[in-house]
């Protein structure tokens, strides 16, 4: 179980959500509850971590403060932010101090879920607890940013958190470049269209909500960005030969 701190000024946000979602199924367990971003950091210098859920805007330190701090100590912890507003320079800034989650408030269930799953997989690999790689799962997906420059490692990363809605647009202005550039650039860079990159990471996404066998399709659907159900499974079919409900059936 890994410990995750959840750091939030408004008491009745941090009650909540501490109280109503199920932390430890997704293999997390509360250890504090903290009013802003310098009890946080005090509480960080003194106790174990492996995760911090924190809001953006808070007295004395903010959340983007709090993860500036964080990177540049080195600290061995994992930062999700909220944020009230869908900010492109808030993300921006979150993404240098290599915060590779970003949610927008209120947070949903869903999402949520979605976040922390993802966040568990990266901890175990981490800690070297990482499943074997599921053969079904097509590997141009896959993409190497370790030998990426800097520009496409910030859209990998923005892509990772906002793929159920992204757009090239969206990813133009997160950079600061214009679209028809971007395209051609992640392309040139990735070896891989950005659509085809965005498609397969919400097929990759879906996958692994199905091998849960908690979700109908039409949820995953929904957790993957997809308002038309039919048209999530007509993609999901190409993608890997079979339907979720097939899928589901064999993982």
């Amino acid at each position: 179980m890994y410990k995750l701190a959840f750091v939030d000024d408004e008491t009745t946000t941090r009650d909540t959500l501490c109280s109503c979602f199920p932390w430890e199924q997704a293999g997390f367990e509360i250890v504090a509850q903290l009013g802003n971003g310098m009890e946080a950091l005090k509480y960080l210098l003194q106790h174990e971590l492996d995760a911090i859920l924190c809001d953006i805007k808070m007295p004395v330190m903010s959340g983007i403060e709090l993860a500036r701090e964080i990177h540049e100590r080195k600290l061995p912890v994992e930062v999700i932010l909220l944020s009230g507003l869908r900010d492109f320079e808030l993300a921006r800034q979150a993404i240098s101090y290599g915060v590779r989650h970003y949610m927008v408030k209120p947070a949903k269930f869903k999402d949520l879920h979605d976040v922390l799953m993802q966040l568990k997989r990266e901890l175990d690999e981490q800690k070297g607890g990482a499943a074997e790689p599921d053969s079904d799962i097509p590997t141009q997906v896959e993409v190497n940013e370790q030998s990426l420059d800097p520009v496409i490692q910030r859209m990998l990363h923005f892509i990772e958190v906002e793929y159920r809605t992204v757009t090239l647009e969206d990813v133009a202005q997160f950079v600061h470049m214009n679209p028809s550039y971007v395209s051609s650039y992640f392309r040139k860079l990735t070896g891989q269209k950005f659509s085809d990159y965005v498609l397969g990471i919400r097929m990759k996404k879906a996958a692994e909500l199905l091998r849960e066998h908690r979700w109908k399709a039409l949820e995953v659907s929904e957790m993957v960005g997809y308002a038309n159900a039919k048209n999530f499974i007509r993609a999901f079919k190409q993608y890997y030969g079979k339907t979720p409900g097939q899928f589901k059936h064999e993982h």
